[in-house]
Protein backbone atom coordinates (compact mmCIF):
# COMPACT_ATOMS: atom_id res chain seq x y z
CA UNK A 1 0.00 0.00 0.00
CA UNK A 2 1.47 3.43 -0.96
CA UNK A 3 2.71 5.68 1.82
CA UNK A 4 0.61 8.78 2.52
CA UNK A 5 3.71 10.99 2.52
CA UNK A 6 4.63 10.31 -1.13
CA UNK A 7 4.24 13.39 -3.33
CA UNK A 8 1.25 13.40 -5.66
CA UNK A 9 1.78 14.34 -9.29
CA UNK A 10 0.97 17.88 -10.35
CA UNK A 11 -1.29 18.04 -13.39
CA UNK A 12 -1.56 21.07 -15.64
CA UNK A 13 -1.85 22.64 -19.07
CA UNK A 14 0.21 25.26 -20.82
CA UNK A 15 0.52 27.14 -24.09
CA UNK A 16 4.00 27.21 -25.54
CA UNK A 17 5.95 28.36 -28.56
CA UNK A 18 9.52 27.38 -29.48
CA UNK A 19 11.67 29.20 -32.06
CA UNK A 20 15.25 29.31 -33.24
CA UNK A 21 17.03 32.38 -31.92
CA UNK A 22 19.99 33.78 -33.86
CA UNK A 23 20.65 36.65 -31.43
CA UNK A 24 20.02 35.74 -27.79
CA UNK A 25 21.38 39.06 -26.50
CA UNK A 26 18.91 41.04 -28.66
CA UNK A 27 16.04 38.77 -27.60
CA UNK A 28 17.00 39.28 -23.95
CA UNK A 29 17.19 43.05 -24.49
CA UNK A 30 13.71 43.07 -26.04
CA UNK A 31 12.32 40.90 -23.24
CA UNK A 32 13.73 43.23 -20.58
CA UNK A 33 12.37 46.29 -22.46
CA UNK A 34 8.93 44.60 -22.47
CA UNK A 35 9.05 44.30 -18.67
CA UNK A 36 10.37 40.76 -18.26
CA UNK A 37 12.21 40.01 -15.01
CA UNK A 38 15.27 37.74 -15.03
CA UNK A 39 14.95 35.01 -12.41
CA UNK A 40 17.52 32.23 -12.82
CA UNK A 41 19.89 30.28 -15.03
CA UNK A 42 18.96 26.60 -15.26
CA UNK A 43 21.23 23.76 -16.30
CA UNK A 44 18.95 20.94 -17.41
CA UNK A 45 19.42 17.33 -18.41
CA UNK A 46 16.26 15.82 -19.93
CA UNK A 47 16.37 12.05 -20.48
CA UNK A 48 13.54 10.87 -22.75
CA UNK A 49 12.16 7.34 -22.56
CA UNK A 50 10.21 5.25 -25.09
CA UNK A 51 6.80 5.77 -23.52
CA UNK A 52 3.85 3.79 -24.94
CA UNK A 53 1.88 7.06 -25.36
CA UNK A 54 2.76 10.73 -24.97
CA UNK A 55 6.25 11.79 -24.01
CA UNK A 56 8.08 10.85 -20.84
CA UNK A 57 11.24 12.53 -19.57
CA UNK A 58 13.27 12.76 -16.41
CA UNK A 59 14.40 16.36 -15.88
CA UNK A 60 17.40 16.96 -13.66
CA UNK A 61 17.97 20.64 -13.00
CA UNK A 62 20.59 22.79 -11.33
CA UNK A 63 19.32 26.33 -10.68
CA UNK A 64 21.58 29.29 -10.06
CA UNK A 65 20.85 33.01 -9.75
CA UNK A 66 20.72 35.20 -12.86
CA UNK A 67 24.14 36.88 -13.20
CA UNK A 68 24.24 39.93 -10.95
CA UNK A 69 21.20 38.88 -8.90
CA UNK A 70 20.98 37.23 -5.48
CA UNK A 71 19.39 33.84 -5.17
CA UNK A 72 19.73 30.24 -4.14
CA UNK A 73 21.51 27.38 -5.84
CA UNK A 74 19.14 24.46 -6.10
CA UNK A 75 19.17 20.88 -7.40
CA UNK A 76 15.88 19.22 -8.34
CA UNK A 77 14.57 16.35 -10.42
CA UNK A 78 11.11 15.48 -11.68
CA UNK A 79 9.45 12.98 -13.96
CA UNK A 80 7.41 14.71 -16.67
CA UNK A 81 4.76 13.07 -18.82
CA UNK A 82 3.11 15.24 -21.45
CA UNK A 83 0.93 15.21 -24.55
CA UNK A 84 1.59 17.80 -27.27
CA UNK A 85 1.15 18.01 -31.02
CA UNK A 86 4.06 18.82 -33.34
CA UNK A 87 2.93 22.05 -35.00
CA UNK A 88 4.92 25.18 -35.90
CA UNK A 89 2.67 27.45 -33.82
CA UNK A 90 1.81 28.23 -30.22
CA UNK A 91 0.19 25.03 -28.97
CA UNK A 92 -1.36 23.57 -25.87
CA UNK A 93 0.20 20.82 -23.84
CA UNK A 94 -1.19 18.69 -21.00
CA UNK A 95 1.33 17.45 -18.46
CA UNK A 96 1.92 15.59 -15.20
CA UNK A 97 4.91 16.36 -12.96
CA UNK A 98 6.21 14.08 -10.23
CA UNK A 99 9.12 15.11 -7.96
CA UNK A 100 11.97 12.58 -7.88
CA UNK A 101 14.34 12.13 -4.94
CA UNK A 102 16.71 9.61 -6.57
CA UNK A 103 17.07 10.49 -10.28
CA UNK A 104 19.89 8.01 -10.94
CA UNK A 105 17.75 5.07 -9.82
CA UNK A 106 14.69 6.33 -11.71
CA UNK A 107 16.76 6.86 -14.89
CA UNK A 108 18.31 3.37 -14.66
CA UNK A 109 14.95 1.70 -13.95
CA UNK A 110 13.13 3.46 -16.81
CA UNK A 111 16.04 2.82 -19.17
CA UNK A 112 15.84 -0.90 -18.33
CA UNK A 113 12.02 -1.04 -18.69
CA UNK A 114 11.40 1.39 -21.57
CA UNK A 115 14.74 2.39 -23.07
CA UNK A 116 16.24 5.86 -23.48
CA UNK A 117 15.45 7.52 -26.81
CA UNK A 118 17.48 10.73 -26.48
CA UNK A 119 19.09 12.99 -23.93
CA UNK A 120 18.82 16.80 -24.14
CA UNK A 121 21.37 18.98 -22.35
CA UNK A 122 20.73 22.70 -22.18
CA UNK A 123 21.45 25.92 -20.34
CA UNK A 124 18.32 28.02 -19.94
CA UNK A 125 18.03 31.68 -18.99
CA UNK A 126 14.63 32.12 -17.33
CA UNK A 127 12.74 35.42 -17.41
CA UNK A 128 9.11 36.08 -16.41
CA UNK A 129 6.59 38.53 -17.88
CA UNK A 130 2.91 38.63 -16.87
CA UNK A 131 2.96 34.95 -15.91
CA UNK A 132 4.73 33.88 -19.12
CA UNK A 133 8.05 32.10 -18.82
CA UNK A 134 10.64 33.21 -21.38
CA UNK A 135 13.33 30.58 -21.87
CA UNK A 136 16.56 31.59 -23.59
CA UNK A 137 17.99 28.16 -24.36
CA UNK A 138 21.42 27.01 -25.51
CA UNK A 139 20.91 23.35 -26.44
CA UNK A 140 23.90 21.02 -26.93
CA UNK A 141 24.00 19.89 -30.56
CA UNK A 142 21.23 22.25 -31.72
CA UNK A 143 22.12 25.88 -30.93
CA UNK A 144 20.08 28.70 -29.42
CA UNK A 145 16.32 29.02 -29.07
CA UNK A 146 13.67 31.09 -27.36
CA UNK A 147 10.68 29.35 -25.82
CA UNK A 148 7.56 31.04 -24.45
CA UNK A 149 5.44 29.14 -21.94
CA UNK A 150 2.24 30.31 -20.24
CA UNK A 151 0.81 27.96 -17.61
CA UNK A 152 -2.98 27.83 -17.72
CA UNK A 153 -4.30 28.98 -14.34
CA UNK A 154 -1.57 31.29 -13.03
CA UNK A 155 -1.25 33.08 -16.40
CA UNK A 156 -5.00 32.99 -17.17
CA UNK A 157 -7.29 30.64 -19.08
CA UNK A 158 -6.08 28.98 -22.27
CA UNK A 159 -7.29 31.85 -24.46
CA UNK A 160 -5.56 34.45 -22.27
CA UNK A 161 -2.37 32.38 -22.27
CA UNK A 162 -2.41 32.13 -26.07
CA UNK A 163 -2.92 35.92 -26.31
CA UNK A 164 0.00 36.60 -23.93
CA UNK A 165 2.27 34.27 -25.89
CA UNK A 166 1.22 35.94 -29.18
CA UNK A 167 1.87 39.43 -27.77
CA UNK A 168 5.28 38.42 -26.44
CA UNK A 169 6.15 36.74 -29.73
CA UNK A 170 5.52 40.04 -31.49
CA UNK A 171 7.48 42.07 -28.92
CA UNK A 172 10.46 39.71 -29.27
CA UNK A 173 10.31 39.78 -33.08
CA UNK A 174 9.94 36.02 -33.53
CA UNK A 175 9.51 35.27 -37.25
CA UNK A 176 7.29 32.51 -38.67
CA UNK A 177 10.32 30.84 -40.29
CA UNK A 178 11.99 30.42 -36.89
CA UNK A 179 9.04 28.75 -35.12
CA UNK A 180 9.67 25.04 -34.50
CA UNK A 181 7.10 22.26 -34.75
CA UNK A 182 9.17 19.78 -32.75
CA UNK A 183 10.71 19.91 -29.31
CA UNK A 184 14.43 19.52 -28.68
CA UNK A 185 14.20 15.73 -28.37
CA UNK A 186 12.55 15.49 -31.80
CA UNK A 187 15.06 17.87 -33.37
CA UNK A 188 18.00 15.93 -31.93
CA UNK A 189 16.54 12.61 -33.04
CA UNK A 190 15.95 13.99 -36.55
CA UNK A 191 19.54 15.26 -36.73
Amino acid sequence: MPSDDRPAPTTGRNVELKARCGDVEETERRALAAGAVPTAVLHQRDTYFAAPHGRLKLREERREPWPGYAGEHDLTAELVHYERTDEATARGSAYDLLPVDDPATVRATLDERLGVTVEVLKTRGLLLRQGVRIHLDDVDGLGTFVELEAVVGPAGDEEECAAKVAELRELLGIEDADVQAQGYAGLLTRN
